[in-house]
C-alpha cells in the first residue's frame, strides 16, 4: 500500500494534461497490485492464487516502464524514479519468493 500511496504522491506533481494518460495509468497500475494479491488470496485454490499473483506481478512491471516513461518525458526525477524502483524491486522479490512457495 506505501507504493500505491507514493505514486499517488507524485502524480499529483503531473501536468494537467496527463490526467488521463499517464498518471491515470500509473495510478490504476500501482492500485492492481495489492488488489491482485487480495483478490488471488480470496479464491478457492491455490492455482488460482499463484494466477493472480503473477497479475500483480505483470502490474509491478507496468508500473516500472511507466515510471521510466515518466522519468524519459521529465515528469519525474532521477532520484524519485530510483526510489520508487527500490520499492518496486523489493515487492518484485517479495511476489517472486510467494509464488516460488507455491510450487
Amino acid at each position: 500500500m506505501a507504493l500505491v500511496r507514493m505514486i499517488y504522491e507524485e502524480t499529483r506533481c503531473f501536468p494537467r494534461e496527463e490526467t488521463f494518460g499517464l498518471t491515470s495509468q500509473m495510478r490504476r497500475a500501482a492500485v492492481s497490485i495489492p488488489c491482485n494479491i487480495a483478490e488471488g488470496q480470496g479464491r478457492a485454490s491455490r492455482k488460482d492464487f499463484r494466477q493472480f499473483l503473477a497479475i500483480s506481478r505483470g502490474s509491478l512491471l507496468e508500473l516500472e516502464t511507466q515510471l521510466l516513461i515518466a522519468e524519459d518525458l521529465k515528469l519525474l526525477r532521477r532520484s524519485k524514479r530510483e526510489l520508487l524502483f527500490e520499492k518496486t524491486g523489493e515487492l518484485l522479490r517479495m511476489l517472486n519468493a510467494l509464488m516460488k512457495s507455491m510450487d
